[in-house]
């Protein structure tokens, strides 16, 4: 299987063990990723926040990339990024007035037939029996809170691919693992965002609510598929240690490497040595099944 693949800003920098462990895991599954040429940022909230035009403008630029590199697909593996790439192909569809709009900006007539998805959808497209298939390490102690957070499945009507209040597809994907998955209250409460800059406040407040939620329901780890929740969920629990000494700490995964612990691949091929939040103990109980 080949996709096209956006990493987007953070997947580069703050986020490169996601872009690691991903690649990692989707070359054991079988599944090429092609990069799209000459990308540029999606805008996310800062672009979304300052300019209308500019917020659809720069996500439609890189369809139009893709549709150049024929790219049928395209994976963007970011929440926000998936959200702001779907959103805009929406909006340019819906809107011929806004559509002409962009194309002045862009100079170029907008034609993107390039269907956006998350890395949920590309993992239901791989399937459940081939990632069983090639599972190496038990996961059948380790208890997991599914993170959606509030961009990969809002709003419904644009990204159509799971309830968007208690979505359960990210979920399905981890039992092949044979991790368990455990119900709770915060699976897409937002965790505060881009204010972890300004208002840090805010983000300590809400995470804190999240973490503490996936641990009163049983959780060893969470599971996200953003780089600014993962940001948010592991890094600020030292802040929140600060101002709650009783604070438990929780370590916080992408998807991609619970999937590629699974698979047999170890923490540094997968950049979890990264994480702020050690997840020494979690890969230990692993090793214990083994």
């Amino acid at each position: 299987m080949i996709v096209g693949y956006y990493p987007g800003c953070s997947l580069t920098g703050t986020g490169k063990e996601y872009d690691m462990s991903l690649r990692k895991v989707l070359s054991l599954l079988d599944v090429q990723v092609e990069e799209i040429n000459d990308w540029c940022c999606c805008g996310a909230t800062s672009a979304h926040a300052t300019n209308h035009l500019l917020s659809v403008a720069l996500p439609a630029r890189n369809l139009m990339l893709a549709q150049k590199q024929n790219l049928n697909e395209l994976l963007a593996p970011c929440a926000a990024c998936y959200n702001r790439l779907i959103g805009s192909k929406h909006e340019i569809s819906h809107n011929a007035d806004l559509k002409k709009k962009v194309e002045f900006v862009l100079e170029e007539d907008f034609n993107s037939s390039t269907e956006v998805i998350n890395i949920v959808q590309l993992l239901q497209k791989v399937g459940k029996e081939k990632i069983k298939s090639l599972v190496k390490v038990s996961l059948k102690d380790i208890k997991v809170a599914c993170y959606y957070g509030c961009l990969l499945v809002r709003p419904n009507a644009v990204t159509k691919f799971d309830d968007a209040e208690n979505p359960t597809s990210m979920e399905d994907i981890i039992s092949a693992t044979g991790a368990l998955t455990v119900e709770w209250n915060y699976k897409t409460e937002c965790c505060g965002g881009a204010h972890s800059i300004a208002r840090k406040d805010i983000v300590t407040f809400l995470s804190k609510n999240i973490l503490d939620d996936a641990k009163l329901n049983g959780a060893h780890v969470i599971v996200v598929a953003c780089p600014m929740c993962h940001s948010n969920l592991d890094m600020r629990q030292r802040a929140i240690k600060k101002l709650y000494p009783s604070h438990e700490e929780i370590p916080v995964l992408y998807l991609s490497e619970l999937i590629g612990i699974a698979l047999g691949l170890n923490g540094k091929e997968l950049g979890i040595n990264l994480h702020f939040v050690d997840a020494i103990n979690l890969l230990q109980m692993v090793k214990a099944e083994m």
